[in-house]
């Protein structure tokens, strides 16, 4: 009898289920409508990361400084480069001319160049590591500064969520707040700076 009645209400349940379906499912190319009360009261901004980057003064700074010692580093790899060509050179024309007094000399020549090739391998690798590492303290102190800002922003315009565009299909115009963290956070930079 137990039996029986689990029978009728798991087919019950189940008949519900189907009639509750109505045997619709939403097309492809056929909006599909959201409650609006999923939304209700839900405080949206987004921020164009690309723009805040362009126009915030501390990534302006930094971005040229950066360049400046990237094309620093750049100028000292060249030079030293030419260097080695030149003395690579010297080499191979005084080796062709017996111009070295045995076969040590020319040896021990060869093993300067070694030396002198290792270690401008070594200065390369050193002055993009330091470069690698100077980028990620500033991308760093450009996230931190951020954060700060968008925690005492967010104290007075209470929003739930803000945003990347770009991680974001499509957003109303009405929700972009890039040029007001923009314009907060040169004010409170140029603060500091002046400090």
């Amino acid at each position: 009898m137990k039996k029986i009645i689990k029978s009728v209400m798991s087919v019950t349940a189940m008949a519900a289920l189907l009639a509750s379906c109505n045997n619709q499912s939403p097309k492809m190319d056929e909006p599909t409508e959201v409650s609006s009360n999923s939304t209700a009261g839900i405080s949206v901004g987004y921020i164009e990361l690309d723009t805040l980057l362009a126009h915030y003064e501390f990534t302006k700074s930094t971005t040229a400084e950066l360049e400046k010692k990237s094309n620093n580093a750049r100028n000292t790899m060249t030079t030293k480069s030419k260097q080695l060509e030149s003395n690579v050179a010297n080499f191979q024309n005084k080796l062709q001319n017996n111009g070295f007094a045995s076969r040590e000399q020319a040896e021990n020549a060869q093993a300067a160049l070694q030396r002198e090739q290792n270690n401008l391998v070594a200065l390369q690798q050193r002055l993009e590591n330091e470069l690698a590492s100077e980028q990620a303290k500033l991308l760093q102190a450009f996230q931190d500064s951020l954060d700060n800002f968008l925690a005492d922003y967010n104290k007075d315009k209470k929003y739930d969520i803000i945003l990347n565009k770009a991680a974001v299909l499509y957003a109303e115009k009405k929700h972009d707040i890039t040029q007001d963290v923009i314009n907060g956070m040169n004010k409170r930079y140029s603060k500091s700076a002046k400090k």
